[in-house]
């Protein structure tokens, strides 16, 4: 789980609904000062949502780029059905094309960790809404066993628990310098409980059972690609990042002191590497 510094939206951006013809969307939506060079569409990971991306929206505001943040379906306040049939990888990358056609002009497309799977799986189905893909700390197949693992006990633990049954158990697993510091726990229990149960176990499955779809997306024509991630991560080893970029010929990028999440990790180098990709566009 990314565990964003603040809910609060800097003062570039503001909370709307982003309506699709798939259904209304939950985004945070931040502009630069002036006509925008570009527009981006990020999409969080597992068990997120998207205050993952808050601390990105001014910097990329100041490069000069507008940048939408969705809750995708299932997800803290974008509603969704309770059967995992809705949260299907291609109905989600079915939203994620309604959602670039609602904003009425080519994106950026990021997606981080599953949000990159789904991504992907978007772009396989229609190349022609993007201008670029980012995949942020998202690999080419299957999460590590251990993930696996964790996934397979959230999942049977949904079966007989609520949201917030879970969320307490969590608690009583964490460390305890992380139980001693509030922080925002308030706003992440909040998004915990408010997720889709029915969304977390079918993408669970998803991120457990992925195929390899690299070469799927290497074909994909002209589309330019970007592989950032921290210089660790446990969800997939870097070593296979670094891979995955070699085989689709993508520009790659490593941010030093951060994890799986550089998007709050390192915020700033990460803004940095991501605008620098764009214009490179131009």
């Amino acid at each position: 789980m990314s565990r964003p510094p603040t809910f609060t939206p800097p003062p570039c951006a503001h909370a709307r609904t982003l309506a699709t013809r798939r259904g209304r969307f939950a985004v945070l939506d931040a502009r630069p000062a002036g006509e925008p060079h570009g527009t981006v569409l990020m999409l969080p990971g597992f068990s997120g949502s998207k205050e993952d991306f808050i601390a990105l929206l001014e910097p990329l505001a100041a490069a000069g780029y507008r940048t939408v943040a969705v809750d995708g379906r299932g997800q803290y306040e974008t509603e969704g059905p309770d059967t995992e049939e809705a949260y299907t990888r291609a109905e989600l990358a079915a939203d994620v094309l309604a959602q670039a056609a609602a904003l009425d002009t080519p994106v950026h497309l990021l997606g981080h960790s599953l949000g990159g799977q789904i991504s992907r799986a978007a772009v396989l189905l229609d190349r022609d809404p993007f201008l670029s893909l980012t995949l942020m700390s998202s690999g080419p197949a299957e999460v590590t066993p251990g993930q696996r693992e964790r996934i397979k006990l959230l999942s049977d633990t949904l079966a007989v628990m609520t949201m917030a049954q879970v969320w307490d158990l969590m608690r009583t697993m964490e460390p305890p310098e992380d139980v001693s510091t509030p922080g925002n726990r308030a706003d992440l229990r909040e998004r915990w409980v408010r997720t889709s149960p029915a969304q977390l176990v079918t993408t669970g499955a998803q991120l457990s059972a992925e195929p390899d779809r690299v070469a799927e997306l290497a074909a994909v024509q002209r589309l330019p690609l970007h592989v950032i991630s921290g210089e660790r991560d446990d969800v997939w080893p870097v070593p296979l990042l670094d891979s995955m970029a070699r085989r689709l010929e993508a520009r790659r990028t490593v941010i030093a002191g951060a994890e799986h999440s550089p998007n709050t990790d390192r915020p700033a180098q990460t803004a940095a590497a991501l605008a620098d990709f764009w214009d490179s566009l131009y």
